[in-house]
């Protein structure tokens, strides 16, 4: 590979079109500029570099990124790109991942809001993320210990995998579908809504009116703190191990606990079953 090193770039399309390169501590920015450093590179390694202008990964087939920071001012950085891996990387700029394929990204620390839109297969693991509607629209998706803190979080995703995640996320998974969440913390006002066939297993749920009008809804062995008016509408099949607030019209299926405080069913067809479980004995997630 064709190696660029100690050397400071802010001209538009700096290293256009380049294919096999490796670029190590640089600099991306300054008074020109300029946009779109790498766009339509090929295979092209990036490690310890600093990058402060706007769109350096467009359209980028084979992409290794290291030990790198974008600032805020780094907006757009990765879209329409393919075969990318991310790590040890400060992601700060406003929708910095978008509309990629094939994407890897480790012990990074994320700062953008409308991060991750549109992404077909993304593995993240060990990473911090803050901003509102991340990962609308991905599909594909295995998360494993990330914590989030958003709003409007994993919105009409489809085919997710989230293990040990701590999500604070209000209308967290809504109109999402075929996802399975393991062993996580999901905090945050009503969660999950218009959903089909979406799994919590072993998690901790808290706050206000938590998964209503869902469809092929399962929960299995989980706590649910400071929730009520759950499940109105919904099909659901729920195994419970703590006190719920109220349940309200419960379409169909069978919700366990060992108590509940109300249960309210004013509109017809409310057939769901709620059934009182006493001394339930797993044990939740850390």
């Amino acid at each position: 590979m064709e190696k660029i090193n100690g050397r400071t770039f802010d001209e538009e399309r700096a290293l256009y079109g380049r294919e096999d390169i490796y670029v190590t501590d640089c600099r991306f920015d300054g008074p020109a500029d300029g946009e779109s450093a790498f766009k339509e590179c090929r295979n092209a390694r990036v490690e310890h570099s600093f990058f402060n202008l706007r769109y350096p990964f467009w359209h980028v087939r084979g992409l290794t990124i290291n030990d790198c920071e974008m600032t805020s001012a780094c907006r757009a950085a990765l879209w329409y790109s393919q075969r990318v891996e991310v790590a040890d990387t400060a992601l700060h700029g406003i929708k910095a991942l978008r509309e990629c394929a094939d994407v890897h990204v480790k012990n990074c620390d994320i700062r953008s809001t409308e991060f991750g839109w549109s992404v077909r297969g993304i593995r993240m693991e060990d990473s911090d993320a803050r901003g509102e509607y991340f990962m609308m629209r991905s599909e594909g998706l295995r998360l494993d210990h990330v914590n989030l803190t958003g709003k409007y979080s994993f919105q009409y995703i489809r085919d997710a995998v989230l293990d040990n995640c701590v999500l604070d996320t209000k209308d967290a998974f809504w109109h999402a579908k075929n996802v399975t969440v393991r062993n996580s913390v999901i905090q945050g006002a009503y969660l999950a809504w218009y959903s089909e066939n979406v799994t919590f297993e072993n998690c901790r749920i808290t706050g206000t009116q938590p998964l209503c009008y869902c469809k092929g809804l399962k929960l299995i062995d989980c706590e649910m703190t400071g929730c009520d008016l759950a499940f109105e509408r919904s099909e659901v099949e729920a195994d419970i191990l703590t006190p719920v607030i109220s349940v309200k019209n419960p379409l169909s299926g069978h919700i366990r606990l060992p108590e509940v405080g109300e249960v309210i069913r004013d509109i017809d067809g409310a057939n769901g079953r709620v059934k009182i479980r006493k001394n339930p004995t797993r044990q939740i997630c850390a």
